[in-house]
């Protein structure tokens, strides 16, 4: 029994983790890097054969779990997918975005390439991603285990990340030995809206374990929304826009449960309008009105008595292009929720340029941003940016709000690993310093001390903290 990670090992995005047990291969998540200039070249390399794999298990349907999986099939991979049914329904939605914007990137630098050069091909395209989905059929039920292969055992749990997010408790055995290995995917936030928080895991031998935010712990989450409306606030008082860069799955839906409760309770302006401006966000709030049993019990109640977060009047949905556009013309009182969430593509480029600038706006951060990306640039303060060929300043008011934050926090993160009583706990999915800080802090507070940080492309055998088993 061996383990070994492709991704997520030197900091939070492409996380892509194989099992070998016996003579299966078995792959955990397939994700894209980002936030990188050398992340094209390290998305269309994987560092091992999709054709010697057996099987693909996925944990949620963010990108940077799920964002490489077409080259699977592009590179041979045939083998069975599993998920539950609502991941599978929310990558569709995003790994046709991931191709559609890939060639159009790709279309945009090769108008710009320099004479007698190759043009630039996408990683892959539309059909790579439909026959992808052709093989993802096995969706699975919470708390359903299900038999993988013989030797390997999976059942998945609630990880209250996104809709639809699993940690997997994994069952495996090899000759003579049993490991109870666990995979954190993403761990969620607490006392968060629409989903329910993470379920708490059983007893492993092995954790491998992500640790985003390993070093600290969130605001509560009450807390977070009065800084959002007071933040929305000042800016109408000072004749502003309000730009907040969102994530498509689970982020834009909990802003928009958020902002229809503050509408509905009068603490928004009259003449307030919100805007969903992403058509994979618009998309994957579909999703998640089609999935009421996967709600927590708040969420259920609204839905029970006929409201709706996702359709109130002050919010207007724009999918088409020109839509997006006319944003440009309101001046004051918008607030406007556009892709992508760490601001490294998709249309809040755009309102960016038009709002920056502006001292009476503010932009507000309600995640993650890794190292890289614009978003990362604006949070850390820079004096001004560059957005596709213009040299913005930065005058507005910028906000970080993280207890919006779809990832658990160190002291949530540190209670689910304790009750996991596991022998090893490997840390993955963190920058190099958190990774560090949280290693050590869970040394101190879990009760082992055999905490490391997962290597890269080097596999770690498992069978050292496995169990005989009895025959």
């Amino acid at each position: 029994m061996k383990l070994k990670s492709f991704g997520a090992v030197e900091g939070v995005t492409g996380s892509c983790h194989m099992l070998e047990v016996g003579d299966k291969r078995v792959l955990l998540d397939c994700g894209m890097f980002q936030g990188s200039r050398d992340d094209d070249e390290e998305n269309r390399g994987l560092g091992f054969d999709p054709k010697t794999l057996d099987a693909v298990i996925v944990s949620h349907a963010h990108l940077d779990h799920i964002g490489r999986l077409p080259i699977l099939f592009k590179q041979g991979f045939r083998g069975p997918i599993y998920s539950t049914r609502a991941t599978y329904d929310l990558a569709k939605i995003s790994l046709l975005d991931s191709a559609r914007l890939q060639e159009f990137e790709v279309a945009r630098a090769n108008r710009k390439r320099p004479k007698g050069t190759p043009p630039k091909q996408p990683i892959y395209d539309d059909q790579d991603v439909l026959d992808l989905l052709d093989l993802w059929d096995r969706w699975v039920k919470y708390e359903e285990p299900v038999d993988i292969f013989k030797g390997v055992k999976a059942k998945f749990s609630e990880a209250g990340h996104i809709l639809g997010s699993a940690f997997l408790t994994m069952d495996l055995e090899e000759n003579d030995k049993a490991c109870k290995f666990i995979f954190s995917g993403d761990l969620g936030n607490v006392g968060k809206p629409i989903i329910h928080d993470p379920s708490t895991p059983g007893p492993a031998d092995v954790v491998l374990m992500e640790s985003t935010y390993g070093d600290r712990n969130h605001r509560p989450f009450t807390e977070s929304i009065d800084e959002l409306l007071g933040a929305i606030e000042e800016t109408f008082k000072r004749g502003g826009n309000v730009v907040i860069p969102t994530f498509a799955l689970e982020r834009a839906q909990e802003l928009l449960y958020v902002l229809y409760e503050a509408w509905r309770d009068g603490k928004l302006a009259e003449d307030a309008t919100i805007y969903l401006d992403s058509p994979m966000a618009i998309s994957a709030t579909r999703v998640f009105e089609r999935y009421p049993d996967l709600y927590d019990s708040e969420a259920m109640d609204l839905h029970n008595q006929g409201e709706t977060p996702f359709d109130f009047p002050a919010l207007r949905y724009t999918r088409e292009t020109r839509d997006s556009m006319s944003i440009n013309e309101h001046r004051s009182k918008a607030i406007i929720l556009a892709g992508s969430g760490m601001a490294n593509g998709g249309r809040v480029i755009h309102h960016l340029r038009h709002n920056l600038y502006r001292e009476e706006c503010s932009v507000i951060f309600c995640g993650f941003q890794a190292r890289g990306t614009l978003g990362r640039k604006i949070v850390d303060g820079a004096d001004f940016v560059h957005i596709h060929g213009h040299t913005v300043p930065i005058a507005a008011q910028v906000y970080t709000i993280n207890g919006f934050s779809a990832h658990a926090g160190q002291e949530e993160m540190t209670q689910w690993a304790n009750a996991t009583d596991a022998k090893k706990i490997l840390l993955v999915h963190g920058e190099e310093d958190v990774k560090e800080r949280f290693r050590h802090y869970l040394l101190r507070k879990v009760a082992t001390n055999n905490v490391d940080i997962m290597p890269a492309h080097k596999a770690i055998d498992l069978t050292e903290w496995a169990r005989s088993i009895s025959r």
